[in-house]
């Protein structure tokens, strides 16, 4: 099938790179009392979010993994 195209493909522009939001704002600690921030980083069933969608730093992701577990626990998040 030579000299067909494909439609409708996407073509991939120079991607954004993506800022971890806890770094840009110096925060040290994620409270896990927070649930507006913590919802944020979860999909609707409760998954936490992995980092090359949310764009965190290595760091940051593993303290609101934590913090999203231990508002599980209280029942702040589902």
């Amino acid at each position: 099938m030579q000299g067909q195209r494909r439609q409708g493909g996407r073509r991939r522009g120079a991607a954004k790179p993506k800022v971890c939001r806890f770094c840009e704002s110096k925060v040290n600690y994620i409270d896990f009392k927070d649930s507006e921030t913590l919802m944020k980083f979860q999909t609707e069933k409760g998954k936490i979010l992995p980092r090359r969608i949310t764009g965190n730093c290595l760091d940051h992701q593993k303290k609101l993994a934590i913090a999203i577990k231990r508002a599980r626990i209280i029942a702040l998040v589902y």
